[in-house]
Parts: C-alpha cells; sequence; structure tokens
C-alpha cells in the first residue's frame, strides 16, 4: 500500500523515467512493444487525432525498416511462421 501511494504521489514525468530505466535493465522489450502500440491510443484520447493517424504511420515504419536491416536469411527463416501466422489471423479484416 505504501508503494502505491508513493507511485501515486510521483509525477508523470518521474514515473516514465523509472519505468523505462527498470524495463532497460530488465531488457523487458514487451514493456517497449506495449509502449508503442498504446502510443497511438494515448496521443487519441489526449484529442491529438492526427497525430495519433501519424504514429501508426511512424511506428509500422519503424517496425518495417527494422525487419529490413536484417539481412540475416536465416533469422528472416526464422520469423516464417510468425508473418505466416498474423496473415491467417488478419487477412480477413482487412
Amino acid at each position: 500500500m505504501a508503494q502505491q501511494q508513493e507511485l501515486d504521489s510521483l509525477g508523470t514525468d518521474e514515473l516514465r523515467e523509472r519505468a523505462v530505466e527498470l524495463a532497460r535493465k530488465k531488457w523487458d522489450l514487451r514493456f517497449f512493444w506495449k509502449l508503442l502500440g498504446l502510443i497511438p491510443a494515448a496521443e487519441a484520447i489526449a484529442g491529438n487525432r492526427e497525430a495519433s493517424e501519424a504514429s501508426v504511420a511512424q511506428l509500422s515504419g519503424f517496425v518495417y525498416e527494422a525487419l529490413s536491416a536484417e539481412n540475416d536469411p536465416k533469422v528472416q527463416e526464422a520469423l516464417r511462421p510468425v508473418y505466416i501466422e498474423y496473415l491467417r489471423e488478419h487477412s480477413e479484416e482487412a
């Protein structure tokens, strides 16, 4: 309970810094991925509809660049099942 009160009393900038630093120390990529996924929604909630749409474009571009930068064919082959699963699950939604 005391920890919750301490965290509630911190400013958003301090909370962000602490969370990001902890995730860096733990190599918690899931936390960073979660943040990336939530940024467009947070921008929309904040009333920044255009920024929200731009974030989706920027994030997808960032991921595309990261995947394109990986030139190791063995790594790309290892990712094939992930691509296939995603397309199977989501292609009917488009």
